[in-house]
């Protein structure tokens, strides 16, 4: 049985880390712009773990872009105080699995631009004993 090349291993391995980091969600942001200054509070600022059987309080409690509003930001001690018409509200999300691709795809090909530059003179060696052959036993026979 042939076993595989290393660049085939090495590809699985990236994409199953690539493929669990995707499976978490984007963290979410809600920016809540009060008397004139503006304020970035996480939605999910607790890390929401599986647990082992379904709970509806979990789920329940996560916050998600539709929480992000008006209300919610008057909750907070920066916005005590302003009127609700004043009140200005954004949600925004970070670490989305697109830009995380990029930054892997980038990596990735860095790592192996790196690495062909490190072997590349073995390479050519290689290559150049390859299509050298001496031939003996012709030539000057005298």
């Amino acid at each position: 049985m042939r076993t595989p090349p290393f660049y085939v291993l090495l590809l699985t391995t990236f994409l199953s880390f690539l493929s669990i980091s995707l499976a978490a969600s984007p963290t979410s942001f809600c920016k809540c712009t009060c008397f004139g200054n503006s304020t970035i509070v996480a939605l999910d600022a607790a890390p929401v773990k599986k647990p082992a059987a379904p709970d509806l309080r979990a789920r329940a409690s996560k916050k998600t872009c539709n929480d992000c509003n008006r209300q919610f930001c008057l909750g907070y001690s920066f916005c005590k105080g302003e009127k609700e018409e004043n009140v200005l509200t954004t949600c925004f999300q970070r670490d989305s699995a697109k830009d995380q691709v990029i930054v892997y795809v980038f990596i990735v090909a860095t790592l192996g631009l790196l690495g062909w530059a490190g072997i590349r003179p073995w390479v050519a060696k290689m290559r150049e004993r390859q299509t050298y052959i001496p031939v003996s036993g012709q030539g000057d026979d005298r």
